[in-house]
């Protein structure tokens, strides 16, 4: 299904298209801005997973020393971790593609309003407004406290 929305072109753009504040919101050349930066993050992001796979594949070998060997694992974990991100964010992203392809990207899932635009550039991932993350950010506090 991800394969379709790769695919799927909105609308023309120039190279040097930004969203201006006054165009309507999630018109067609504005998604096809979010689609086309989402889908450079991806592919970006997919290299560098396919990266690290092999990077792990290449520390495999038994280290005789152990200093050595726990400098390895230390670069094994970090690489590991790395990966995670990359595997969790990749996901983010085909999310928020999908949500391109089915109208509701843009809008806060809590509140039905636009996602600030400066927002979207900065987090082309988000799914809440300014106004909803920094609720559910205060909410995360009070209980973390």
């Amino acid at each position: 299904m991800i394969s379709m929305v790769l695919d799927e072109k909105i609308a023309d753009i120039s190279e040097d298209y930004l969203p201006a504040k006054d165009e309507e919101f999630m018109g067609a050349k504005m998604r096809e801005f979010f689609r086309q930066k989402l889908l450079g993050w991806r592919k970006e992001l997919t290299q560098e997973y396919t990266q690290a796979v092999l990077t792990l594949q290449d520390q495999t070998h038994n280290e005789s020393d152990p200093n050595d060997r726990a400098t390895s694992e230390v670069d094994m974990r970090m690489t590991m971790r790395a990966m995670d991100r990359a595997r969790k964010l990749i996901n983010k992203i085909d999310e928020a593609l999908l949500r391109i392809k089915n109208g509701t990207y843009g809008y806060c899932e809590q509140t039905d309003d636009p996602i600030e635009v400066a927002r979207l550039e900065a987090r082309p991932v988000a799914t809440l407004c300014f106004k909803a993350q920094e609720a559910l950010e205060r909410i995360e506090k009070v209980h973390r406290d």
